[in-house]
């Protein structure tokens, strides 16, 4: 886990290891709340757009099985970003076993909600770790942990910020790029004899 000072401002911003990523969405039994994280820290989404996210969103393109994102009122554009097989088939099999109209939300709740479930299972990880990282982990910091992942394994900057849809690529490293993950930082490691 690596963490950073918010410049004048208490807290932290948190970038998660793909071990952490895993451990956060092991704590998920209910699926929607899996839905709500897999949204955020697999497809980059905030808080506003996971509630908005509808099977009919779900599209098979030529660049893959890609989500089709309306941001939230921050930014109000469309962008599509991918979605991983495994979320894509949950957000297609709940939407058929509800038999619900195809463009009704999949995760029916509030920001609120939101903030709460990823608190809730990052005080259970505090316990069961003693990482004091934990504590300072929010929703946000799931679409931070996204960009970096995706970063680290070099894919195109522009590319980010095109799926994560921020205007340009100043906005991107100022606000989401942290340090390497640790699994980048490993790699690089692992290029020097003596380390």
């Amino acid at each position: 886990m690596n963490l950073e000072d918010y410049p004048g401002q208490d807290g932290m911003k948190v970038w998660l290891s793909e071990r952490e990523v895993q451990q956060l969405l092991d704590q998920f039994e209910d699926t929607e709340q899996r839905i709500a994280a897999q949204l955020a820290v697999r497809c980059g989404l905030r808080s506003a757009e996971v509630l908005d996210v509808a099977p009919e969103h779900v599209v098979d393109t030529d660049a893959g099985t890609m989500l089709r994102v309306w941001s939230s009122a921050k930014t109000d554009k469309y962008r599509e970003t991918p979605i991983p097989p495994n979320v894509a088939t949950t957000i297609r099999t709940v939407g058929d076993v509800r038999g619900a109209p195809s463009d009704e939300p999949v995760v029916g709740v509030s920001t609120r909600t939101l903030r709460r479930w990823i608190a809730d299972a990052t005080s259970d990880l505090l316990d069961e770790t003693d990482d004091p990282g934990w504590q300072y982990v929010g929703m946000h910091d799931l679409r931070r942990t996204w960009a970096t992942s995706l970063r680290s394994a070099d894919v195109d900057a522009m590319v980010v910020c095109d799926w994560g849809g921020w205007d340009d690529l100043e906005t991107f490293l100022d606000h989401y790029r942290g340090t390497h993950s640790p699994e980048a930082q490993l790699r690089e490691r692992e290029k020097v004899e003596w380390l």
